[in-house]
């Protein structure tokens, strides 16, 4: 039997779409990465009876990046980055080995049927995929075609059984599209951002910001932002005065009076506006001078767009752009909406309006509106634009309270009864007022994400936009050198000549090299002007050397340098006019005045809270690694010294019991609660609380080879037979100490460390054998112990 290997973007998605092609009758599994299931179920494809297998991917599966060496800011000129250096795919979560995964699941198969989501960003995913798969697919039968595209723009029963009996094939030419935007957004981004972080922080102190970033289509967001910020602080107001007569038809104003307007609005001299007021006053009755009366029919609406759905979400229900987009896309896996990612407001002509409208008959809300409609027949939609992608965001079928939850809303509402003019009670009055300052709301996604993120921009009550110093510093910068790379107009030209590589009317490589050649002048032309941005820092911003307050000493002048908290948290000596990067999103402070023994950096330690884990570090070491086997940005728990008192060599004990390549690594400052951490993960092993003193054994377990730690208890609270206060054991192995031991994992503001370098082992093994050599036993026995006191 055939196997037919079908692929959706989203795990929710395989789901769906599985059980609606199987009719509920497909059986489930977890895949090898454990993020994404299998759906398997045997049915017809083709005309023949095959095995289906329905599982997913998890977005992009490869991203693009620069080739190792490019990526060091300190050894490559950003200039070269537009053309001299490679790029190259690698997977873009490392962690799920998507492209494994795949490559099992689909290994045999005889046809692949792609249901990534139908945008030039699904497309792209499509072919990785291919890339992945196929060379472990079955050879093709004579001219049968293998690969297949679906396409559909909502998760409900009619459109996916439709999209599997029509299906295509994938668009190469909108894959290049995508594969064109993703280089021209590193090579140009990353240039800019290189360039202007190192300028800018090796100058200021308290930009407040870790990376002072340039994106094509985040800085224009930005410009737009500040620009409306402009306007609101150029503001000024003036004061006005008005006239409002109001009539009643008895002598009481409580029984609603009515108001009348004034031809000429507002005046903006006040003895002009009293004088109108005595005039008014001095009258005795009024004559209606005519009658005039109007209908307004109120236009149907254009079909909803992503845009519209974020406005109206933001000023009907104050919801963020992300949280609506999070809302909708959910809504889209369930069946409840089209696909809410498009910006066609038409409906096509062969729309089925009436199919989606019997799909709300059975509402309690408004189903005997349906029904009516139904009955008496609906108008075409307004029409809208039609842009190519997908249809309007439309509700597919219909939902109870029950299914999405229950939603109140408060309101006050005013009753107007029928007045009639009576000139027998007037009141004049006049009003002050002043113009109101435009507002600006957030409305797009992510870049408005992006721009807070870099603390550009603050997001106030309301929901209103405000721009910090940095983000209008950098956006009136910009204007000063050169307009164009934050108005929006240089953006929507590169993006016209990639919807033409997407209709195959232009040539993926010339399109890449010359919007590359433009803003490559530009960048060299930014770079010669930078000047000109900068005057405008000095204006906002403190020098670095006037930055931060003392904390420990340089080793090579021995003279106190500063710790900058503000983002990126460094140190700066001002003598040698050097700075120095330290760990990020944690607390920073000086370690007993303890020193590296190879350079004289006083250690500082970093600790994310008591919750979490720390451990010291070297500020020369972590930017200067001194050891071929480490790298930039490491601890003194990852340092293979061989005899420093604070390194992994001497502190290790053991390896990870969750992740392949960390080693749990003793921290000496945790008492009373001892603990030791992994060096790669979350992982934090608890032992030993309250005990007087820890330490890590140069002897190792006979059975797991990880290091023994010898424990002094505290007479009275001591666990050990007879009165004995000291134990030299394995934390793995000892069972004196199996009652003493918890896995936790620590308590992480951001994720901070990486996956995990390609060094294996125990930070100290039998014989005080170097880490990286050997392959040491991993304590199994013990982690199932370990795992019972998981919290």
């Amino acid at each position: 039997m055939r196997t037919v290997f079908m692929v959706a973007e989203k795990p929710s998605l395989a789901q769906s779409i599985a059980k609606i092609l199987s009719k509920g009758s497909c059986s489930s599994r977890k895949g090898l990465n454990g993020a994404c299931s299998v759906h398997e179920y045997t049915g017809s494809f083709m005309g023949q009876n095959v095995r289906f297998k329905m599982t997913s991917v998890c977005g992009h599966v490869m991203s693009l990046d620069f080739i190792g060496k490019y990526n060091n800011w300190d050894k490559v000129d950003p200039a070269e980055l537009f053309s001299k250096a490679p790029t190259e795919k690698k997977e873009a979560n490392p962690k799920l080995n998507m492209v494994k995964f795949l490559q099992v699941e689909a290994k045999g198969c005889d046809y692949v049927v792609l249901w990534l989501d139908c945008d030039k960003e699904g497309e792209n995913i499509c072919f990785e995929v291919l890339d992945a798969i196929q060379p472990l697919m079955n050879m093709s039968y004579g001219n049968d075609c293998t690969v297949y595209r679906a396409k559909f723009s909502s998760i409900t029963d009619t459109d996916i059984c439709n999209a599997m009996n029509r299906l295509g094939e994938p668009n190469r030419n909108e894959a290049l599209s995508v594969d064109a935007r993703q280089e021209l957004d590193l090579r140009i981004g990353c240039a800019f951002t290189r360039f202007q972080t190192k300028y800018f922080q090796g100058k200021y102190g308290n930009l407040d910001s870790s990376l002072i970033s340039f994106g094509p289509c985040q800085t224009p967001t930005l410009g737009f932002c500040v620009e409306r910020h402009d306007k609101i602080q150029s503001f000024k107001p003036e004061a006005y005065w008005v006239i409002q007569a109001k009539f009643s038809k008895s002598n009481s104003f409580t029984e609603h009076p009515l108001t009348l307007d004034w031809d000429r609005v507002r005046v903006f001299d006040r003895d002009v506006g009293q004088m109108f007021v005595n005039m008014a006053k001095t009258a005795k009755e009024a004559k209606v001078e005519s009658v005039s009366k109007k209908e307004k029919a109120k236009q149907r609406p254009i079909a909803l767009n992503t845009v519209e759905m974020l406005r109206v979400a933001s000023s009907a229900l104050g919801m963020g752009p992300q949280h609506t987009m999070q809302i909708a896309e959910r809504l889209y896996t369930q069946g409840y909406i089209s696909y809410p990612r498009t910006e066609t407001t038409h409906y096509p002509e062969n729309f089925d309006l009436k199919g989606t409208l019997k799909q709300q008959a059975n509402s309690s809300f408004w189903g005997e509106t349906v029904k009516a409609l139904l009955s008496e027949g609906i108008n075409r939609p307004k029409k809208g634009v039609d842009v190519g992608d997908h249809p309007p965001i439309t509700p597919m079928r219909a939902a109870s309270e029950n299914e999405l939850g229950i939603f109140t809303f408060t309101c006050l509402i005013l009753k107007c009864l029928n007045t009639f003019l009576c000139a027998k009670k007037t009141k004049i009055m006049t009003l002050f007022n002043n113009w109101s300052p435009p507002r600006t709301d957030a409305s797009i996604p992510v870049h408005i994400n992006n721009i807070c993120q870099r603390n550009y921009v603050t997001v106030e009550s309301g929901r209103k936009l405000k721009p910090t110093n940095l983000g209008i510093v950098l956006v009136h910068g910009y204007y000063k050198i050169d307009a164009d790379l934050v108005l929006p107009t240089i953006r929507s030209a590169v993006e016209k000549q990639l919807n033409l590589i997407a209709l195959g009317k232009a040539n993926f490589h010339q399109v890449l090299q010359h919007t590359l050649d433009i803003f490559k002048r530009k960048f060299h032309y930014f770079v010669d002007s930078i000047a000109g941005m900068d005057e405008l820092m000095e204006v906002s911003f403190s020098p670095i050397a006037a930055t931060g307050k003392p904390l420990s000493r340089c080793g090579k002048c021995h003279r106190f340098m500063k710790y900058i908290q503000a983002k990126p948290s460094r140190l700066h000596c001002s003598h040698c006019d050097e700075t120095y990067s330290l760990p990020q999103n944690g607390a920073i402070k000086l370690y007993k005045e303890l020193k590296c023994p190879l350079d004289e950096f006083e250690l500082v330690l970093w600790t994310s809270g008591s919750r979490g884990k720390s451990y010291p570090v070297c500020p020369y070491c972590f930017s200067n690694p001194p050891f071929r086997d480490m790298k930039k940005g490491m601890g003194c728990n990852e340092c293979t010294h061989p005899s420093c008192q604070h390194s992994l060599n001497s502190l290790g004990i053991g390896q990870c019991v969750e992740c392949e390549t960390g080693v749990l690594v003793f921290d000496p400052t945790s008492g009373p609660k001892w603990r030791m951490a992994c060096n790669k993960c979350n992982v934090v092993v608890h032992f030993f609380e309250h005990a007087h003193k820890v330490q890590v054994s140069q002897d190792s377990c006979d059975s797991c080879e990880a290091s023994l730690v010898i424990v002094d208890f505290n007479k009275t609270r001591s666990p050990l037979p007879d009165g004995e206060t000291q134990h030299t054991g394995c934390v793995f192995c000892d069972p004196v100490f199996q009652d003493l031991v918890e896995l936790k994992h620590a308590t992480m503001r951001h994720p901070m460390h990486r996956a995990g370098g390609a060094r294996r082992g125990r930070g100290r093994g039998r014989g005080r054998r170097p880490v990286g050599r050997g392959n040491p036993k991993k304590p199994k026995d013990k982690m199932a112990a370990l795992a019972a006191y998981f919290v």
